[in-house]
């Protein structure tokens, strides 16, 4: 890679580039996002860095002295996650510069998401911004990009419609249930982890009528708290045999780099629920349900990726929202564009 001025550039993988499969390998947990932040810290020629890790995607947007060091960098993903770097160039990708910033621009306000129109994203790349400023991963020229982003995002939920009806994952996890079941009020629901995905999801469920819902988490007291805003059950993790046993819809959002719900648990859950279909929803990356149970009889498995088909079937009637928001994003663009550059420069001049 021939790059000798500075670049703001970005690099990663996302649900657009990346099975399933691989975003689990690149997902990065607190100790590969550490050593790689480390690494990063240790490139010469690397000046400014922010990573942004979700279910689908794993991004580094940063500012770079020359194409060496991008490729370098590159390795050190590869090398932290144990993504060989031909399943990385079939599933990665570059972007510099004025694509950089149309790329962030689009990923903050959910346009890029599995599920277009999500709100959860600006609030992850909120925070994966104030994580790196805090530990003054950033510099001048990502500070005026991110803040510039802030902006358009906002400016986006504000002047268009393309989050009307609080499109999320959960929402959709819960309208899949509706369409299986129809009416929810008498199906048992077990939403396992307590994190943000868990409490919408409770949260939608309640929306929908669901009126028997548990709640299973590693800690009983934070399983309780969310519980208790559906007037529902908490349980543990230790539990899940009984629990799962006594479910109609599983859904599942626990950080675990393991499955949580393994097949022979599934399989034995089964055996005592005879003839009763149990349909489970991963809602987790890296998977939380052991994908071999779809071959259990009577077990039917989502994972994000049917989700993000189902919500496609939604899209159509938002294309036009859609088109005026990459207008508004392109005009922003370029208006920022000229000033990052100069931003640029100026560095390459220090």
């Amino acid at each position: 890679m021939e790059t000798h001025s500075p670049v703001l550039f970005l690099l990663g993988a996302s649900h657009h580039t990346a099975p399933l499969a691989v975003r689990e390998k690149l997902a990065l947990d607190n100790a590969r996002a550490t050593a790689l932040a480390a690494r990063l810290q240790q490139t010469p020629g690397i000046r400014e860095f922010t990573l942004l890790n979700t279910c689908n995607r794993v991004e580094i947007y940063g500012v770079a002295r020359n194409g060496d060091a991008l490729d370098t960098m590159r390795h050190a993903l590869c090398e932290i996650t144990g993504v060989t770097p031909a399943e990385f160039d079939t599933a990665g990708f570059l972007r510099q510069n004025h694509d950089t910033v149309a790329h962030l621009f689009s990923v903050a306000s959910g346009l890029d998401s599995q599920i277009v129109g999500e709100t959860e994203i600006l609030g992850q790349v909120k925070e994966a911004y104030d994580s790196a400023l805090a530990k003054k991963w950033t510099g001048p020229v990502l500070n005026r990009v991110f803040q510039k982003t802030f902006q358009a995002a906002k400016h986006i939920r504000t002047h268009t419609a393309i989050g009307a009806g609080q499109i999320s994952v959960a929402t959709v996890a819960v309208d899949l249930a509706g369409r299986i079941f129809g009416d929810l009020t008498a199906t048992k629901v077990l939403v396992v982890g307590a994190g943000d995905i868990g409490l919408k999801t409770v949260q939608a469920f309640q929306s929908r009528g669901a009126a028997s819902i548990t709640v299973a988490s590693r800690t009983l007291s934070k399983a309780e708290d969310v519980a208790a805003i559906a007037g529902g059950w908490a349980t543990t993790l230790a539990e899940l045999p009984e629990a799962v046993a006594g479910a109609d819809i599983v859904a599942s959002s626990t950080s675990s780099p393991d499955f949580v719900l393994t097949r022979d648990l599934i399989a034995a859950s089964i055996k005592r629920r005879p003839a009763r279909p149990l349909f489970l929803i991963d809602l987790a990356l890296p998977r939380d349900i052991d994908p071999a149970a779809a071959q259990i009889a009577n077990v039917f498995l989502y994972n994000l990726d049917d989700l993000a088909e189902i919500a496609e079937e939604n899209l159509a009637q938002r294309e036009a929202e859609v088109a005026k928001c990459r207008a508004i994003l392109a005009e922003r663009t370029a208006a920022l564009w000229p000033q990052v550059a100069h931003s640029l420069n100026a560095t390459s001049e220090k």
